[in-house]
């Protein structure tokens, strides 16, 4: 018997989460503004713009993940769904085939909530969405079948905070425990490296409405997350400004009671090979640094539990 109701019970109940779904749904049509990209497609007609998706959401793989925070993955798995397609273009991505490539299956309404109620069955402690910012309206047509069918699981949204504002009002109330990986703060770096020179002014902006709706993040009995902020955040070699700059808005515009993951698992992949200086991993003391940083800043971290195996000190 599970102990806690999801809030999107009550607003499929209410016949609110079917009038989102509706207004999601519109947001397809040209100019596309499911995403800050706007791009001049009708994706409601398959049109397709730079994420590389149309009408339907491509899933890549679903599974029980045992790789995600421990309040996440407990001890059944974290319910994940990795969506194919991406609305940035990092140039590190390290799910190149999924993000920038595009492999994986169309995944029509009906589909999409029998994989969320499939992870349910076997288990896992929660359902969640990675890499979500491009396909919401798919995602909300597809809960309410879901829910019909028994889904009370917290859901997860895994983004890379580059959303619109509409649709993190639409997902108000939907989402239990936002989790957005703010990657880089400085322009330059953000326009090389993302393709986006605005993208921190969009992620830091987006990251404070998600604290708005869900606040800090908030535990079980079990250690299990059943609501709150998660950041994470990739530390990438040579980029330490960066790093102290997100942490550095984390711990004064959230506030030091906000859950960080500091993430030391940055490899080269994808198109770094053009980009020397970001084509290596990062050194053992920069890692030991970025540690620091967070903790002069006060910050909670949940990676503290798996900093010895990262850097290889105690």
């Amino acid at each position: 018997m599970l102990a806690h109701t999801p809030s999107y019970v009550a607003l499929h109940r209410s016949g609110e989460l079917a009038e989102r779904a509706v207004r999601a749904l519109g947001l397809l049509s040209a100019p596309c503004r499911v995403c800050p990209r706007v791009c001049s497609v009708d994706r409601l007609a398959d049109e397709r713009g730079l994420c590389r998706i149309g009408r339907h959401a491509y899933v890549a793989s679903y599974f029980p993940h045992f790789g995600e925070e421990d309040c996440l993955r407990g001890w059944n798995g974290s319910g994940t769904i990795f969506f194919s397609g991406c609305n940035l273009r990092c140039v590190f991505c390290q799910n190149f085939e999924v993000s920038w490539q595009v492999q994986g299956r169309e995944a029509p309404p009906e589909r999409l909530a029998a994989m969320m109620l499939e992870l349910q069955e076997i288990g896992c402690h929660n359902i969640n969405w990675v890499t979500p910012e491009h396909v919401v309206p798919q995602i909300l047509e597809a809960l309410p079948l879901a829910i019909e069918g028994g889904m009370r699981l917290p859901i997860v949204y895994n983004t890379s905070a580059y959303d619109s504002s509409d649709s993190l009002a639409l997902m108000d109330g939907v989402v239990d425990i936002y989790m957005p990986d703010l990657k880089l703060a400085g322009s330059e770096h953000t326009r090389r490296y993302l393709g986006k020179r605005e993208y921190f002014e969009v992620a830091s902006h987006n990251v404070l409405e998600m604290q708005r709706q869900v606040g800090d993040l908030a535990l079980d009995e079990r250690g299990l997350a059943r609501r709150g902020l998660i950041v994470r955040h990739l530390v990438m070699p040579g980029l330490l400004d960066e790093t102290e700059a997100v942490l550095r808005f984390v711990a004064e515009e959230l506030g030091p009671g906000t859950y960080v993951n500091l993430m030391g698992q940055y490899y080269p992949a994808g198109k770094t090979e053009r980009y020397a200086e970001i084509h290596r991993r990062p050194h053992a003391r920069e890692l030991v640094r970025a540690y620091e940083i967070a903790d002069e800043l006060g910050l909670r971290r949940l990676d503290r539990r798996s900093r010895r195996q990262t850097v290889g000190i105690a």
